[in-house]
């Protein structure tokens, strides 16, 4: 069949892509691991193309950067950097939620409000008992369902983006941490009934609650040279 071939290979490319982006989230591809594509590649068992074209992808959202002669390495955020991600972030999920309030939610919103609060629920589970790998994959799912309310797929991408970059930086230093579910966020379901209330001025307190929280956060991370 014709085109079957690079459909194959586009699949296995964001597969690879996926994969190499739940290690970076878990920490198992800590900030400044370098490798080769050939070593992605005899790690899968796959061929040099698509793994090539999943490490660029991944260098373009910008979890990965690209080293002269020596093949990638997963890109290293300062606090500096995280303190501009939240800054992005906060301006993003503000105009998402003043269009919620102005405009109201897409078609079929109620029957994704019910995902939402699913995504909620064990999210909050995940940050009370302290389980970060099971926390990062619900809170990612949470904010792009919630973010998709507005019916718009570049806004909720480029949130998307910007969170995964801050679950990059922010995992190593929560991994070191002695209290590590004393640090997590854990308002995923008094947001999502905020939202489902309509409750503008809650659903702003608590966005910007949870904004502060992670620049006190980052300050702290400042202050003791992390």
């Amino acid at each position: 069949m014709p085109g079957s071939g690079a459909v194959t290979r586009n699949t296995l490319r964001q597969q690879i892509a996926d994969a190499l982006r739940d290690e970076v989230l878990a920490g198992r591809l800590p900030p400044g691991t370098e490798f080769t594509v050939k070593q992605i590649a005899e790690q899968y068992e796959v061929s040099a193309t698509p793994v090539r074209e999943a490490l660029v992808d991944l260098s373009a959202q910008g979890l990965l950067e690209s080293v002269q002669h020596r093949g990638f390495r997963v890109r290293v955020f300062s606090v500096d950097d995280y303190r501009g991600m939240i800054e992005a972030r906060t301006l993003i999920v503000d105009g998402i939620f003043r269009q919620l309030v102005e405009r109201g939610t897409a078609p079929g919103s109620g029957e994704m409000l019910v995902s939402v609060r699913r995504r909620a629920e064990e999210a909050c589970r995940a940050a009370h008992s302290g389980s970060l790998e099971v926390l990062i994959g619900y809170d990612l799912r949470f904010w792009r369902e919630l973010s998709g309310l507005v019916g718009n797929a570049y806004i909720s991408d480029f949130l998307h983006r910007i969170r995964v970059q801050c679950w990059v930086f922010a995992v190593p230093h929560l991994k070191a941490a002695p209290d590590l579910h004393t640090g997590l966020w854990s308002g995923h379901n008094e947001l999502v009934d905020a939202v489902t209330r309509a409750d503008a001025a809650e659903v702003r307190s608590l966005v910007h609650a949870y904004n502060q929280r992670a620049l006190d956060w980052a300050a702290g991370l400042k202050a003791v040279g992390a």
